[in-house]
């Protein structure tokens, strides 16, 4: 029977419960939200969903609290929150109604599970402090979202349930953004690998637009690539290729000589008509045309494959 309400505690709120609200109010549009405590409305019923207060968990019943001693564990033994256990039931029926294709679901499913929805359930359950973010732990998205909680002299009954309601349309933002954004790098890869059998042995990767590429140009092994080129909107992008998901270091960078350089002097210093930009930092250059862009990265290729040439002669 579909759901006539969304039981919830009332009170101050936290992200696991706001999060769960997101996925239920996705699926359950027309339901109603009851923030409550009292007992006659998080007691199990046909009408109801409840989640993050009751005492049980029995996705049968339609309860999803994780408080109560026993209260559910993943495979792995860390700690669910009402986020996790909504997110189980739920979340492939979530990509569904936003219209992830099927044969992507089991995948987003399970890398916003670990990599979004367990670290609130940890926070939650107090096994995760956000200090370990360092300077960076207040600006955590469980810390973020509990900041729209009511100052403590708020006299105003009704500013718990204001603000409940305004912090769940940033939440809903949040989720909503990430899943389309792991939808996108999907699609993407799908696109990534087509360019990478085009390109066959050679170091550019000509791409039809900006994308991710980095994950499928990792997971197909293609390591003699060296830099990408694409069309922007009114330009085209060379850009270098990161060796790994964190930190700077790139498998090759653009030529030292080209650093900092646009239009006439970049042209000049290049030989290339139509190199227009090189950021300092020499990881992305920009051309007028296709042309200039594959041409700047044939240069470039040349200089990193002279580069790594000599390194490897003074090696020996």
């Amino acid at each position: 029977m579909t759901p006539e309400f969304l039981v919830t505690h009332s009170g101050g709120f936290h992200a696991d419960e706001l999060l769960s609200s997101v996925i239920l109010t996705r699926l359950f549009p027309q339901a109603r939200i009851v923030r409550s405590r009292a007992p006659e409305w998080i007691t199990p019923g046909e009408d109801r969903i409840i989640y993050d207060v009751g005492g049980a968990y029995d996705a049968g019943a339609r309860i999803f609290d994780h408080h109560q001693r026993g209260a559910p564990l993943r495979d792995d033994s860390q700690p669910y929150s009402s986020f996790g256990l909504v997110w189980k039931h739920f979340g492939r029926d979530y990509l569904a109604a936003s219209g992830v294709p099927d044969d992507h679901a089991a995948d987003i499913h399970a890398a916003f599970d670990a990599s979004f929805v367990l670290p609130i359930d940890l926070v939650d359950n107090g096994a995760l402090s956000p200090s370990v973010a360092g300077l960076l732990g207040g600006l955590t998205l469980p810390v973020l979202l509990e900041t729209l909680k009511p100052v403590f002299d708020e006299t105003d009954p009704d500013a718990d349930d204001r603000a409940f309601h305004a912090a769940l349309a940033i939440a809903r933002a949040f989720v909503e953004a990430r899943i389309g954004k792991s939808a996108a790098k999907l699609r993407a890869e799908a696109l990534v690998h087509q360019a990478i059998i085009a390109a066959g042995t050679g170091h550019i990767l000509e791409l039809p637009m900006g994308m991710p590429f980095r994950p499928a140009i990792v997971k197909a092994g293609a390591d003699q690539l060296l830099f990408v080129v694409h069309p922007r909107d009114k330009d085209w992008c060379l850009t270098t290729i990161r060796r790994a998901d964190e930190g700077f270091e790139v498998r090759a960078d653009l030529p030292a000589a080209w650093a900092g350089l646009t239009n006439a002097d970049l042209e000049a210093v290049s030989g290339v008509k139509g190199a227009s930009f090189c950021h300092n930092g020499r990881f992305v250059a920009a051309a007028k045309t296709r042309e200039a862009a594959l041409a700047m990265a044939d240069l470039a290729v040349a200089e990193a494959l002279a580069s790594a040439g000599g390194q490897a002669d003074a090696a020996e």
